[in-house]
């Protein structure tokens, strides 16, 4: 049986499918894999294995406490931000009170107006776009799209626009998982409990202010852990779909119209990109509660299962030819599935959040074009989220507005 495959190095950010085909070829559905220190993992890249673990949250749970590996993990371990103990979020609740609070988190994102949300959006893509496109080029990843989902989530959570840059960076120390996680993670924390201070303080017609009001019970440590949950999968995904989308329509002929006016365009990259090229690549995790069989696998009770969502959507069983358009279909993983799934709402704040970003960058820079060769495009260190370092890009300069 050939070696456990390391999830991280530079394959993850290089050559993504061509990694995951070859774990197909050698493993199976079912790869082992092992993190930071040896610890073993399964990182599962069939579809319909993903499918059978993410259905059944019995067998496969979202209880971290269920994990083999504990006395093995040391208190500094970088993946600790993604593999949490005892972390109080909807993360890791399972049952009736993960059902509970889907449902808090779901109303208290319904209630955003889907006028005011654009108008967010729109209104701070321009003020970012103010600020270089009367320079003729910029870096459309690193001053632009990682500024503006946190930029709108933080206005629609509560909080001021001033807090956004350092949001920001905590966000993408934590997620990257390397020396500064813990930090990353320590700023987000503090940052939410004093916003829950405040609105407990004085309320207001926001997100934390409706989660506040909600009468099912929760304590402020699990509102603020929820919140962080919402503002990590809401801001880093976001950016890289914005991110990775525009490199597509910038470096694939079949996007071409999409940089002259046509619309249609922007959703089918947007598509494109959740089943070839989605922001998040793997997700941990679930543990399971029995031992069990999976792809042909003996999964003991206690191991971890990665969920490979990326591997998932590019399975040969499902995409027979990856070449072609999916031409709208929205059968992918990208948002997960089953009760443990992106809540409706959210998915439906972070495509108008990155369809505005895209729409707007072609509204003003009609002639924006890469300003390097695209196979010297690289992307972020992280085995978890799929997105580009940086993304130079040329126009015609135009006054800001």
């Amino acid at each position: 049986m050939t070696a456990p495959v390391p999830l991280g190095g530079p394959r993850f950010q290089t050559e993504p499918a061509q990694l995951y085909r070859e774990m197909r070829r050698d493993h199976g559905a079912v790869t082992p894999v092992v993190l930071d220190g040896d610890i073993p993992a399964w990182l599962v890249l069939g579809y319909r294995e993903l499918h059978q673990v993410t259905g059944d949250p019995v067998l496969f749970s979202r209880d971290s406490e269920l994990w083999n590996q504990w006395d093995r993990i040391p208190d500094d371990w970088p993946l600790l931000p993604m593999i949490g103990r005892k972390q109080p979020s909807i993360l890791y609740t399972v049952g009736e009170r993960h059902r509970e609070r889907a449902a808090m988190i779901s109303e208290a994102l319904e209630a955003v107006s889907p006028a005011e949300l654009r108008a967010y959006a729109e209104r701070f893509a321009d003020e970012l776009l103010d600020a270089v496109c009367a320079e003729g080029e910029t870096d459309i990843i690193g001053n632009y799209a990682m500024l503006l989902p946190v930029r709108v989530l933080a206005r629609l959570y509560g909080f001021s626009d001033e807090q956004g840059p350092g949001l920001v960076t905590a966000l993408n120390d934590m997620i990257d998982g390397r020396e500064r996680a813990i930090a990353g993670q320590t700023h987000l924390a503090t940052s939410m409990f004093q916003l829950l201070a405040d609105r407990r303080a004085q309320p207001a017609d926001d997100v934390v202010s409706r989660m506040l009001a909600n009468r099912s019970g929760f304590t402020d440590e699990e509102i603020a852990q929820d919140l962080m949950v919402m503002m990590a999968a809401g801001h880093q995904p976001t950016a890289d779909w914005i991110g990775n989308s525009l490199r597509l329509m910038l470096t694939d002929s079949r996007f071409a119209a999409s940089l002259f006016g046509g619309r249609n365009s922007v959703a089918d990259a947007m598509n494109e990109v959740l089943w070839e090229d989605t922001p998040t690549q793997n997700v941990a995790g679930r543990w399971a509660s029995r031992d069990t069989q999976l792809g042909g696998r003996r999964v003991r009770a206690g191991d971890l299962l990665l969920l490979g969502l990326q591997g998932a959507n590019s399975d040969p069983q499902v995409r027979t030819d990856g070449s072609t358009l999916t031409g709208g279909n929205s059968a992918h993983f990208s948002f997960g599935h089953g009760e443990h799934r992106c809540p409706f709402p959210a998915q439906e704040v972070a495509e108008v959040i990155a369809r505005t970003g895209i729409e707007v960058v072609l509204d003003r820079l009609p002639d924006i074009d890469l300003a390097v060769p695209a196979d010297t495009l690289t992307r972020r260190p992280s085995p978890w989220l799929r997105g580009l370092s940086a993304l130079p890009v040329r126009f015609t300069p135009v006054p800001a507005r």
